[in-house]
């Protein structure tokens, strides 16, 4: 396969395009490896890991520069990723000292429960974060004493197969730890269906989900999925209405909106709205779109020509744009910020684009607020903004989405869960959690002998 730089359009890398066959011998030599890797002391374990960590945090340049050529993602941005990587292997490390099992009071005996590893875990990585994502599964997941297979998108398997060669740099044993770069309806589909495969790990579209999940209930085989995203950002007229303006554009640009927690709905209540939209065009019109490699860059293209042909779907050439940023012309999959002014039912306003594109709506009251955010198949994100305690806690719990902030956009913390409501997932990711989601809870009851009284 043929890996594209979506800034220049140039051929940038070929790799292997997998199989089904080598998804069956990856998963076989996988299943050799595990045993061991899981009967390993869990501080060996951790150990192994924090070597892992180190080497990336050796090639975190490497990696970075990687991420810019195959995801044309801001140098900045491609290295804070690859740092994410390091930190999440650092922090999932010290989990397997601590994936505690319960001792619980019974009658006639002593009642214990271990966490066994699952075997082989398949982890399918979108092309939008291809470090991190990949590294929520894997990380945990080998800390809990698993193999992994990491099946990355095709247009961005070059980082992950450079932490491959990473992980046996750092001494993981052969097999534990493989990528298969490949297409989605045959090595992907081959990972899923896979009797050697116990769990599955996917990120990615809603309708893909689907498939997945409907293809390992075949198998009654555990599945994580972290799906699409439709996330509001609710000003209230009593925030501070200059930050929230000023944060907004971050919010929906970030990874040019290319983001399952991008807040590309912007609630914004009737009374401060065009205040608000007075402040919110500066702010769009400056957010710095261009080179990835430059420092100052804030926004590249988009991950491809078909998914600028589909956010174009959304925004046709004569849509009244209520702003409209700059993108660079010739060569690239580049397209500009764009703010419109829609109706609730719009399909702009109710779909995910992964692209550079919000809706504004204005609402009248906290009621309101509340049905528009949740006017939507999704729940995955969002955020509130008010100075009103109370408020914030009420719209908290009202509002169905499985990450929510107050006076800010951020959504993702390695020790934090995260996961979404209704259509935008299932299970939980990252956190104190983490490794228990790869893990079967064993319960063993011990009975104990009654004392007898000896004369």
């Amino acid at each position: 396969m043929d890996i594209l730089n979506p800034a220049t359009e140039e051929v940038v890398a070929t790799v292997p395009d997998s199989t089904a066959r080598d998804v069956d011998a990856a998963v076989r030599r996988a299943a050799a490896a595990q045993p061991a890797w899981a009967a390993l002391a869990p501080g060996d374990r951790a150990r192994a890991l924090r070597r892992f960590a180190a080497a990336v945090d050796a090639h975190l340049e490497e990696l970075a520069l990687l991420e810019v050529r195959e995801a044309g993602h801001p140098i900045g941005n491609a290295r804070w990723e690859a740092g994410n990587v390091r930190d999440l292997l650092d922090y999932a490390a010290g989990g397997a000292e601590r994936l505690t099992g319960a001792q619980i009071p019974v009658a006639g005996g002593l009642d214990v429960t271990f966490h066994e590893p699952l075997g082989v875990v398949a982890v399918i990585a979108p092309w939008n974060f291809p470090m991190p994502i990949a590294a929520w599964g894997l990380a945990p997941a080998l800390a809990a004493g698993n193999a992994v297979l990491l099946k990355p998108a095709e247009t961005t398997p070059l980082t992950a197969l450079r932490l491959a060669e990473l992980a046996l740099e750092a001494q993981l044993p052969e097999g534990l730890f493989q990528v298969l770069p490949g297409r989605g309806p045959v090595a992907g589909a081959a990972l899923v269906e896979h009797p050697g495969v116990a769990k599955v790990v996917f990120t990615g579209s809603t309708a893909v989900g689907k498939q997945i999940m409907a293809k390992c209930a075949a198998g009654v085989k555990r599945v994580t999925l972290e799906l699409g995203g439709k996330s509001p950002n609710i000003v209230f007229a009593d925030a501070d209405v200059e930050r929230a303006a000023a944060a907004a554009p971050g919010a929906f640009l970030d990874n040019t909106g290319q983001d399952c927690c991008a807040r590309s709905r912007i609630l914004v209540q009737r009374r401060v709205y065009d205040r608000f939209m007075e402040l919110l065009e500066p702010a769009v019109k400056s957010f710095v779109t261009g080179d990835p490699a430059a420092p100052a860059t804030q926004m590249g293209p988009l991950i491809s020509a078909a998914q600028r042909e589909r956010v174009r779907g959304y925004v046709p050439e004569d849509a009244p744009a209520a702003i409209r940023g700059e993108a660079p012309a010739g060569k690239g999959f580049w397209y500009p910020a764009t703010v419109l002014e829609a109706a609730p039912d719009d399909r702009v306003a109710t779909e995910e684009v992964f692209g550079p594109v919000a809706v504004v709506i204005p609402f009248e009251d906290e009621a309101e607020a509340v049905r528009l955010a949740n006017a939507t198949d999704y729940g995955l994100s969002g955020s509130i903004w008010t100075r009103d305690v109370s408020r914030a806690l009420r719209l908290s719990r009202a509002v169905a989405a499985g990450n929510l902030s107050v006076n800010s956009h951020s959504s993702v913390r390695y020790w934090t869960p995260f996961g979404g409501f209704k259509q935008s997932g299932l299970g939980r990711e990252l956190g104190p959690g983490a490794l228990a989601a790869f893990a079967e809870t064993k319960n063993v009851f011990i009975a104990i002998d009654p004392l007898e009284e000896t004369k």
